[in-house]
């Protein structure tokens, strides 16, 4: 098995075989740069390539922070260099890069950046060495779709005759009770049923292809009729029973077939064992850009890549592109409401610890400006049913503009298992403004900026179950909102004012237009409250109290939490 990594310049003299009829491509200094995502087939090597991203690598261009990736490159010679769960990690990314590859194949059938040539055809002909997890995996699938009529001949012979009522065995052995010339048997002498190698084989491999088929997301058509090995149980088939129990049967099974379904199944056990397949010709499976299908996993789990989204404003005039956007509650109103606020996300595909670019961060504060702007030209020139499932993000009565959600997610590597840790990469969001005391302002805007496991969202996507994501999904939009009213909530107070029963609130508020503009907005219907921001720092006190003193002429004014409800507010 060779490892290969992403993006890495390789002596060109040390991957030069390795490469040989993918890549051959060199710089003037010799090196190579492997440009590909994912796994394939060396037949002059006789081995599996495996060219991983290159998020597994650091700022220094290392592995795991600590190997240099030409140290890696002969896989089985360097597993000393490996600790068990590094090279577990290994193994499991394979599998799940190579799942991603085949859905986001799937899901876009025409685009041009998969390279792919399928596996050939398996025999037992000792050609070819097998020795990686995802080799195995796949072989035990194919043998499954190619053998269907064979399982179930076997199954037909080895069950045959159970229940069959022995008669002589009956008669001689039983006693038996005559009524009205009618002979009755208490018990009956049926055909033992024999432990039989070839369906306790049958029956373990079964057990692999479910395990397969729920860890990994594989869609599997399994036999009906076997009691299959499952939770627990199979775990100890995983930590050793598995290997111990072929070994018990291995010389009871007779056949080609039985002799090659053992193999396959002692390989999955043991994760590294010589198979025999006949190979003709390369086999390939590659993304060309691995960036595109991280966007796309990022929009399958966050965005809502299948809403069809109105002219300008994911493809936006002036040629950006939003890479995620969807509408969820804003971050002003507590309840689950109407006021769907447009959130936008861009993935990151770096390598670990890569800091962002003030370019990144530029053109992400212009995606939400074109928002803005789109917004405004619907409502002041677009026709009502175009308005239709738009918030308005401007208050005409205060010239106030709500808050645009706005995140970076990159990808992490930084343990060896795929935990749901999506997590803030710092509680500091990037701010843009013009006044810094103006949050209700179209040019005030924050982006917050997340890392999420990559082998967990390349799994939880490989996996395609629906269910699945839309659970992580509501979770995740729902952590954003909380989050990013938190880091609001560092950097301004916030108050909800009522307006006296007898106070004349828009005129009072246009008067003093200068004073309140850009901390002053409603998001509600009812005129009666607004939402009143004002900056923590110490340089606008005198200026805070001033505004303050001011509306208190009109408003009654609590402090508040973004999201708390008006009426717990002002109970007497």
């Amino acid at each position: 098995m060779k490892i290969l990594i992403e993006a890495y310049s390789y002596n060109g003299n040390s991957v030069k075989n390795i490469l040989k009829g993918i890549s051959n491509l060199r710089d003037v200094k010799g090196k190579v740069n492997v440009n590909y995502v994912g796994y394939f087939y060396n037949p002059s090597l006789k081995d599996c390539v495996f060219i991983l991203p290159r998020v597994l690598l650091n700022k220094e261009e290392k592995v795991f922070g600590r190997l240099n990736p030409e140290e890696i490159i002969d896989f089985d010679d360097s597993n000393s260099k490996f600790s068990e769960s590094e090279r577990a990690f290994i193994y499991e990314l394979a599998v799940w890069i190579y799942r991603a590859i085949v859905v986001f194949n799937e899901h876009n059938p025409t685009n041009t950046i998969i390279r792919k040539q399928d596996a050939p055809q398996m025999n037992p002909s000792p050609l070819r060495r097998y020795n990686t997890f995802l080799d195995i995996l796949l072989a035990l699938q194919k043998f499954n779709r190619e053998n269907q009529q064979l399982i179930f001949s076997i199954l037909k012979e080895v069950r045959s005759g159970y229940n069959k009522i022995n008669w002589n065995k009956t008669i001689s052995r039983n006693r038996v009770i005559v009524q009205d010339g009618t002979p009755f048997y208490y018990q009956f002498v049926n055909k033992r049923r024999v432990n039989n190698p070839d369906e306790e084989l049958l029956m373990i491999y079964y057990s692999i292809l479910n395990y397969i088929r729920e860890e990994y997301g594989f869609p599997i058509q399994i036999a009906l009729g076997f009691d299959l090995i499952k939770g627990p149980s199979f775990d100890q088939y995983l930590n050793g029973m598995g290997i111990a129990r072929l070994r018990q049967i291995r010389y009871k099974c007779f056949s080609d077939v039985s002799l090659f379904l053992w193999d396959l199944c002692y390989a999955f056990f043991e994760k590294s064992k010589k198979i025999s397949m006949d190979v003709n010709e390369q086999e390939y499976l590659l993304a060309a850009n691995f960036e595109t299908v991280f966007e796309a996993i990022i929009d399958d789990l966050v965005g809502d890549p299948h809403e069809n989204f109105p002219k300008g404003l994911v493809e936006q005039d002036d040629g950006k592109r939003v890479d995620h956007m969807y509408r969820y509650n804003d971050l002003i109103r507590g309840d689950a409401n109407e006021n769907l606020i447009y959130y936008i996300g861009d993935s990151k595909y770096y390598k670990q610890k890569t800091l962002l670019t003030k370019n990144s961060v530029y053109k992400q504060f212009t995606y939400a400006r074109n928002v803005i702007q789109w917004n405004i030209d619907l409502f002041f020139n677009g026709q009502a049913n175009e308005k239709k499932g738009h918030v308005k993000l401007r208050d005409d009565d205060t010239e106030g503009y709500n808050v645009i959600p706005n995140f970076f997610i990159s990808a992490t590597q930084e343990e060896f298992n795929r935990n749901d840790n999506i997590k803030l990469k710092t509680k500091r969001p990037f701010f843009s403004f013009q006044f810094e005391n103006r949050l209700f302002d179209r040019d005030t805007l924050l982006i917050a900026h997340y890392n999420v496991n990559f082998l967990f969202v390349i799994s939880l996507y490989a996996q395609n179950n629906l269910s699945q994501k839309d659970k992580w999904k509501k979770k995740v939009r729902e952590m954003f909102r909380k989050e990013i009213r938190e880091m609001l909530e560092e950097k301004f107070h916030f108050y909800i004012m009522k307006a006296h029963s007898n106070a004349k609130a828009i005129p009072f508020l246009r008067k003093n237009f200068g004073s309140v503009l850009g901390k002053v907005f409603s998001p509600y219907k009812n005129k009666e409250y607004y939402y009143l921001a004002l900056n923590k720092s110490e340089k606008f006190k005198k200026d805070n109290n001033i505004v303050c003193e001011l509306l208190k002429e009109q408003f009654d004014i609590r402090p508040c939490k973004l999201g708390d409800k008006l009426g717990n507010l002002f109970l007497k």
